[in-house]
């Protein structure tokens, strides 16, 4: 495993002198750009393991992507190894059908501290719920990004992450009133708490999401990646491409279904994913928002 072999995969060809926050920005918005969000190993016969050198080898040589568990650990080793001061959290996710916080604390995020300011660089969440930089750990402070306006707050020690989003023009109206849509123009994202985590402590995460019936993981097959002016998704056999800001105040949302046979060839050609194994689309209703 090398820095120069994991810079290669994401394109960043900046300095890495400094351990700064505009370098962070640089490297963290490469990463997002070059590895999808993706939970395609579940739907074709793979097993997801957290061992980091499985996971550098499956996103850094095989040029697949990953969940936050994978991601962010990879981000991790990248930023430490490049004198950043790292730590993990956990964090317990948000479900808008259920509008309740997860009892399982199933997401991994990297808190880095620069200069004596704290930061959560999260490149593991997806579509338009994935920040594209670094958010600096203050309570009640807007923090408008292109994907949207991103807030935390901080209660008792817990923080919480919301975002606010623009409207939405949605062309195909067929889709305006998909399940896969958010409605609501503030959504809670997710919340933790500012203990230091280690990968062993998602362990059993990671099994339970990629096997359990009630995982939104093994209901959905998943692939996210963001762009340089929107994010583009394949969940199950539909494929979102959005544009934020491609009018004043208003997102662009645009709705495909693909046929059986272009779901591969869509994979490589909009996500540069190659599978070594047959994948079995699915889109169970309900439980996730884009």
């Amino acid at each position: 495993m090398n820095l120069e072999e994991y810079f290669a995969r994401t394109g960043y060809k900046g300095s890495t002198e400094k351990p700064d926050l505009e370098t962070l920005t640089d490297i963290f918005q490469h990463h997002i750009r070059a590895v999808p969000f993706e939970n395609l190993s579940i739907h074709c016969g793979e097993k997801i393991t957290l061992e980091l050198e499985h996971v550098y080898n499956k996103i850094v040589r095989k040029k697949r992507g990953g969940w936050c568990m994978e991601n962010n650990q990879l981000l991790g080793w990248v930023l430490k190894r490049l004198g950043y001061d790292t730590s993990f959290l956990g964090a317990y996710v948000f479900n808008p059908h259920q509008n309740a916080y997860a009892t399982l604390m199933t997401h991994l995020v990297v808190k880095v501290v620069i200069d004596g300011k704290a930061y959560i660089v999260d490149g593991g969440f997806g579509v338009s719920y994935q920040m594209w930089q670094p958010m600096e750990l203050v309570s009640g402070k807007e923090q408008p990004q292109a994907p949207g306006v991103f807030r935390f707050t901080e209660k008792n020690g817990v923080w919480y992450l919301e975002k606010m989003r623009r409207k939405q023009y949605i062309p195909n109206q067929s889709f305006s009133n998909s399940d896969l849509l958010e409605k609501k123009e503030c959504r809670k994202v997710y919340m933790f708490s500012l203990e230091p985590r280690t990968v062993e402590d998602f362990r059993f995460q990671c099994t339970y999401l990629q096997t359990s019936p009630d995982s939104l993981f093994t209901k959905k097959s998943i692939c996210a990646l963001q762009t340089t002016d929107g994010f583009r998704a394949l969940i199950g056999w539909t494929l979102t491409e959005t544009t934020y800001n491609y009018k004043e105040n208003m997102d662009l949302v645009e709705f495909v279904t693909l046929e059986d046979e272009e779901v591969e060839k869509t994979l490589k050609e909009k996500f540069n994913i190659t599978l070594e194994r047959k994948l079995v689309p699915i889109n169970v209703k309900g439980s996730y928002t884009i």
